[in-house]
Formats: C-alpha cells, sequence, structure tokens
C-alpha cells in the first residue's frame, strides 16, 4: 500500500462535493490494481457516471446503469470536475485539451496515480492524489460516506437520455443480418458471443476492427480485455492470444483487422502446435481501411490494398487447425460458438464490405501531400 497524503485527500473531495456534473474515468491501472470492489463501491455510492477506458472494461458491466460509455462524448464534454482512476491524459483523452473537453479552462481533474510523474503532465491536476488505487480509492468512499449529497440528478439525466438515444440509432446497425458483412453487423454478432460468455478472453487490434469493437462489444468481468493500449502497437494480437490462452486456460476470441493480423499472423502454427483453446476472427475486407482505394500517383494496386478475396482460413488449415468462411452474422455467430465450445485451434475469414471501412482516427488532413502535385495545382 502507498497511503495518499491526508491533505491530498480532503482537497481532492473539496473539489468533488463541489462538482455539478462530475464524471469518473477508469483506466487500466484501475483492473490492474485488481481493487474491483472498491472502485464499484466508489462509483454506486456516490452514483457518478463513469466511463471506462478500452482495458478498465468490465470493471463494472458495460451495461450499468451509471456507464457513460455510450455517452462518451457528451459525458468528457460536458462534465466539470473528471476524477482519473489509473487512467493517463495521453492522447487516447486528447491529452485532456482540445475540443473532446469543450471550452478551455470549464474542467478540473482529480488524478489518482501510483506514479506522481504522471501529475499535469499535460494539463494541470487540480487535485493529484499519490497513491495505489486501492488506498486512495477507499480514502475518497470513506470521505463520501460522511455527507454527500450524491450527483445532481439532471446530470445523470443528462447522460441517460444521452446513452439510450445513441444505443438506440446502433441498434438496427448491429443487427442487420446481410451479405457481405459490414464492421458493425459483423461486431454485433461478436457482441452476443460475448455476453453468452463473460469469463472468454477478448483480444482485439486493427484499426476499423478495433475503433469500434471498442465501443460496441460490451464487457463484463475486469481483466478480460487485451488490445494496443496506449502505444497503439500493431501486431500484438497474436501474442496476447497465446499468452491469454496459456496463462488462463480459458477461451481466447481475437478479433484482427486483416491488417493487424499480417504483422504476426504466423503465430497461427504456435496456436496448433500447443492446441490452444483460440478462436481467430478476421474481419477480411481486402485491405487497410478499405479494400478499394486507388493509389494517387497511379501504381495498381494501391499500397493499402490487399490481395482480393484472401482465404486466410486456408492457413489455420495448413497447419491443422480448423478454418471457417463466413459471409453473414448468422454464419459468424455460429462459427465462433462451435470453436469456443470445441477449444480447438480455429481461424474465421469474416468476408467484410472492401468498401465498409474509414480511416482510422480522422487522420486524413495528416497524410503526406505530394510536393509535385501542390506545384501543378
Amino acid at each position: 500500500a502507498q497511503i495518499p497524503a491526508p491533505a491530498s485527500v480532503a482537497r481532492a473531495l473539496d473539489l468533488l462535493k463541489s462538482a455539478e456534473r462530475p464524471l469518473i474515468i477508469l483506466g487500466k491501472g484501475a483492473a490492474y490494481a485488481q481493487a474491483d470492489e472498491a472502485v464499484r463501491a466508489l462509483i454506486e455510492e456516490s452514483g457518478i457516471p463513469y466511463v471506462p477506458m478500452s482495458m478498465a472494461k468490465g470493471l463494472l458491466p458495460d451495461t450499468h446503469p451509471l456507464s457513460a460509455g455510450a455517452a462518451r462524448s457528451t459525458a468528457l464534454k460536458d462534465s466539470d470536475v473528471v476524477v482519473l482512476v489509473g487512467a493517463r491524459l495521453n492522447w487516447l483523452l486528447s491529452h485532456g485539451k482540445g475540443k473532446t473537453w469543450g471550452e478551455p479552462g470549464s474542467k478540473r481533474f482529480i488524478q489518482i496515480d501510483i506514479e506522481p510523474r504522471e501529475m499535469d503532465s499535460n494539463v494541470e491536476i487540480a487535485a493529484p492524489m499519490v497513491g495505489d488505487i486501492g488506498s486512495c480509492v477507499e480514502a475518497l468512499l470513506d470521505g463520501i460516506r460522511k455527507d454527500w449529497k450524491g450527483a445532481p440528478q439532471n446530470w445523470l439525466e443528462t447522460i441517460r437520455s444521452k446513452r439510450e438515444a445513441n444505443i438506440a440509432k446502433m441498434a438496427p446497425k448491429l443487427m442487420k443480418n446481410t451479405s457481405p458483412m459490414d464492421f458493425h453487423s459483423a461486431l454485433g454478432a461478436l457482441r452476443t458471443v460475448i455476453k453468452e460468455r463473460p469469463d472468454a478472453i477478448l483480444v482485439n487490434e486493427g484499426a476499423n476492427t478495433l475503433d469500434l469493437a471498442r465501443g460496441i462489444i460490451d464487457m463484463y468481468q475486469p481483466r478480460k480485455r487485451l488490445d494496443v493500449g496506449t502505444w497503439g502497437v500493431m501486431g500484438i494480437g497474436m501474442g496476447f492470444a497465446v499468452a491469454a490462452a496459456v496463462e488462463t486456460g480459458k477461451p481466447v476470441l481475437a478479433v484482427e483487422g486483416d491488417s493487424a493480423f499480417g504483422f504476426s499472423g504466423m503465430e497461427v502454427e504456435t496456436v496448433c502446435r500447443y492446441e490452444l483453446p483460440v478462436c481467430i476472427v478476421i474481419f477480411n475486407n481486402n485491405g487497410i481501411y478499405r479494400g478499394t482505394d486507388i493509389d494517387p500517383t497511379g501504381r495498381d494496386p494501391g499500397t493499402t490494398v490487399f490481395v482480393k478475396d484472401s482465404r486466410y482460413d486456408k492457413m489455420m488449415e495448413a497447419f491443422g487447425g480448423v478454418g471457417v468462411n463466413v459471409t453473414t452474422p448468422d454464419e459468424l455467430k455460429r462459427a465462433v460458438d462451435e470453436a469456443m465450445d470445441s477449444g480447438k485451434p480455429t481461424l474465421i475469414n469474416a468476408v467484410i464490405d472492401p468498401a465498409a471501412g474509414s480511416e482510422s482516427g480522422n487522420i486524413g488532413s495528416l497524410n503526406p501531400q505530394s510536393t509535385l502535385k501542390k506545384k501543378g495545382a
């Protein structure tokens, strides 16, 4: 234990009690701390809405009534006091600045972290609490139990109505049963798989495959979701899947973009060699972002376009595993269920509409521009 200074606890409580629109953000540090009961008590006894970062999902079920995950944009933009529990204001949270956070100067942060150098790293932290997460959360709880009036109802209603509207808007996209699939309909099928198997480990990497899965696939237990995390490193999926299967003995579902899989795809041989209970689903849309892009220089094919209609499932069969090719959400759901039930190494080639993707992270404006083209314009 690393106990927070009493003065830092008092300062954080004073700030939190003055909040009109409080928000808690749970980072993967909160999950790694394994202070699950204390974190749950802080949220439920305070009544403060929370947003989980991707690998903190499941500390409380994503379906919890105080989860603001489906209203993330509103929660970040409109909150006035934000409690960071094992979460850093890095690029995943826009460094605590910009449009994501609403009006400049509208936020005051309480940050709980065991590493003092995290404080003020990007923006000023009004109330830093240095200590282990369990001790810090328990200290806040003690203060809240004494004279906490609860989170304002109008703020809770704002979050609830936005969350319900967004969920209702998303529902038809997740339930489509078209061929070829798009990202939403395929993830809708996998969302159901995890709901029915909450103790399975979910590994996730890709561009659209990662961005959309983070929001669509609900988690119900802590430390069950592994993705590219802080550094956004591609190629971790197969290594994570092997390690998770070996360490836990539980079924692993690895949801991979076709590009992400390509970084370490030969690890399917390892999966087969050790007969690990890993089911790999590759979202195959023939390319990075889209399989329909045209190289602006006129070369063919474009650098982001892969071999059309590749059959990744044949790779798995080459090493003695089970390979399946699917084109609809129903086929995908059945194939994953069979793989998870059997525990056999399985790779499912999920055919996604090549035109369904979009440039991940809206970074098109950062793409290199041809100097020659500019001169000729």
